[in-house]
């Protein structure tokens, strides 16, 4: 392995140099450089093209056992734990399943009217802000984004990602939207009645900067 690394990256590094860090000799590498290919080695870069193929057909969710049975459905002769090898010398590990969508558990505190009552035209801008965060799915799991949109300019003005999806995921978006445009008067922030936007904390943080709240109804 170490002197494939070498043979891999000696046009970025000096051979000198990789042997030195990875502790083997010049002549060893250049002796492992020009022998004959094994079978083996014939076989194994054969198995590593098969399985790379089929883990990224899987959206590199497929682990070492389900990769070595399409493998043996090619008609490529291989075991499972070479299989294994293969996968975990090259770095081909399935990252997790997606699981089922994040539900909203936690107590609203503070409801307020739905003000705002479809009416998505704006005659200035900080006129009328809306909220909301949606989540989208990692190789190290939910990732979820809140932004703050303004309705006369149409753009985002605020927005923040976390991996939790607590009160500050939303209050960084709007202090991130207070920052850029500043306070305003008679400002309309509206959003649904998700746990975050109702909470104590954030309803607090809108009245410190002067904003009015507004959440949908619920939908039917």
């Amino acid at each position: 392995m170490r002197f494939a690394f070498i043979a891999k990256h000696r046009y970025i590094w000096p051979v000198s140099g990789l042997c030195e860090v990875l502790e083997v000799s010049r002549s060893g590498f250049h002796a492992w450089l020009n022998r004959p290919t094994s079978a083996r080695e014939v076989h194994d870069a054969k198995s590593i093209t098969a399985i790379e193929t089929r883990f990224k057909a899987s959206d590199r969710t497929y682990g070492a056992r389900r990769v070595w049975r399409d493998v043996l459905e090619e008609g490529l002769a291989c075991g499972l734990h070479r299989i294994e090898r293969l996968m975990r010398i090259n770095a081909f590990r399935a990252r997790p399943r997606r699981r089922g969508k994040p539900k909203d558990d936690g107590e609203r505190s503070v409801v307020a009217d739905n003000i705002l009552d479809r009416d998505f035209q704006a005659d200035r801008p900080n006129q009328k802000w809306l909220a909301d965060f949606t989540y989208i799915w990692t190789a190290e799991g939910w990732l979820y984004v809140a932004v703050v949109f303004d309705l006369f300019s149409r753009r985002v003005v605020g927005w923040s990602m976390k991996a939790d999806r607590d009160a500050s995921l939303v209050m960084d978006a709007l202090m991130m939207a207070v920052w850029q445009r500043g306070k305003a008067d008679a400002l309309l922030h509206h959003s649904d009645q998700g746990s975050q936007y109702t909470s104590e904390q954030f309803q607090r943080l809108l009245a410190d900067n002067g904003i009015w709240p507004t959440t949908a109804s619920p939908a039917r």
